[in-house]
């Protein structure tokens, strides 16, 4: 509630300001010369802002406040989730570590950057117990999202530090956020979000975000000043906006999500219901709840049941305050090639959904519903 906000009561004002300038006079030339080759650095420096590509106040308010609910030292904050995971694969990558070792499935996006090579990287795919095998002598980085996108697949953060040694752990906490698990508490390294989803939670942002220590989160803010890949400042505001009710949107939402999947475990048309929540999958202990994402194998065909909802929207993307649903074999994760999405669980008839904040009974009726049209 008050993350990014301390400051407040001191300045007497009770929103955060929003400051939207791009650039910030200064008659001192030589002065700003010299600010101008520490911030090169990566090293945040006191004083007035100088250019918004650079740094900007309402942006530092929400790097702040995520660092803190993570746990962490510092975060850094770039246009969008796929822009954060560009910055920390760059980073290795420059510092001569190529090599990234990742647990499937990823987000498919996630999945496609790491799989292209892209940006002179190469990866290695590992279960979370082949880890410790897959790491070479240049590998700068292991990445995982747990719950995993759309299968809700739970790795043991802790198990899987241990394996990674003296490489950086990266975790997607997308799903989770903070409010359910904080990985750097159980050995992340580096905690990484798409702020578009749950963190902004209206469906009206777009952001990335990544938590870790100051050392690396220099690397990052060089990249972002030569790379451009900044967050908007009124999505800065957004977002410290949506920090303040995350906590009771996620609750509500995981609640409503709970309800569904047990009702979805006894639904004829449903085969598998992916929820980590669910007595058949326990958690493993690192999460404080099941969330709101619930994903369902189906005995019929799924693009049918897209077409047949009416109150949940059928659309891409997560974790706003409306209920949505997609096919991730079609729209998610249709970049990453057929027989790796197989292979990790995404098959073709998953459907993938994102629980709001309607009544259960409502998303109930629509959903048994749209799935007796799938048959």
């Amino acid at each position: 509630m008050h993350a990014g906000r301390e400051d407040l009561t001191d300045l007497g004002v009770h929103a955060i300001p929003l400051d939207l300038s791009t650039t910030y006079p200064s008659r001192d030339s030589l002065g700003e010369a010299a600010r101008l080759d520490i911030m090169g650095t990566g090293e945040q420096v006191p004083g007035p802002p100088l250019y918004g590509r650079l740094g900007n106040p309402t942006v530092a308010r929400f790097e702040a406040a995520l660092a803190g609910l993570e746990g962490c030292e510092s975060a850094v904050a770039f246009a969008s989730g796929m822009a954060a995971l560009t910055a920390c694969i760059q980073a290795v990558v420059t510092a001569g570590k190529p090599h990234v070792v990742a647990v499937r499935p990823l987000y498919g996006t996630s999945d496609h950057l790491l799989d292209s090579g892209l940006l002179g990287s190469t990866v290695t795919w590992a279960k979370p117990h082949e880890v410790a095998a897959a790491i070479r002598p240049d590998t700068g980085l292991v990445i995982v999202e747990t719950p995993a996108n759309p299968t809700l697949a739970e790795v043991d953060l802790r198990a899987l530090a241990e394996a990674c040694g003296p490489v950086p752990l990266l975790a997607d906490n997308t799903f989770a956020t903070p409010v359910l698990q904080r990985p750097a508490e159980h050995g992340a390294s580096i905690v990484l979000h798409s702020a578009t989803k749950f963190l902004g939670g209206h469906g009206d942002v777009m952001g990335g975000v990544v938590a870790c220590d100051e050392q690396f989160a220099r690397t990052l803010r060089q990249l972002r000043f030569v790379t451009g890949a900044v967050l908007h400042p009124l999505a800065a505001y957004l977002l410290v906006r949506g920090l303040s009710t995350l906590p009771i949107r996620l609750t509500t939402a995981s609640a409503t999500a709970a309800e569904l999947a047990d009702r979805l475990t006894r639904h004829p048309r449903v085969t598998r219901v992916h929820y980590p929540g669910l007595e058949s999958r326990r958690p493993v202990g690192q999460m404080a709840g099941g969330g709101a994402m619930v994903s369902v194998d189906i005995d019929g065909d799924p693009h049918a049941v897209i077409g047949a909802v009416r109150l949940i929207t059928p659309a891409v993307s997560l974790g706003s305050t409306d209920t949505l649903i997609q096919h991730p074999a079609s729209i998610s994760h249709h970049i990453v090639a057929p027989e790796d999405r197989a292979a990790s669980g995404v098959n073709d008839r998953l459907l993938r959904i994102s629980v709001g904040l309607e009544d259960v009974e409502d998303l109930w009726d629509d959903l048994d519903h749209a799935l007796k049209a799938a048959g």
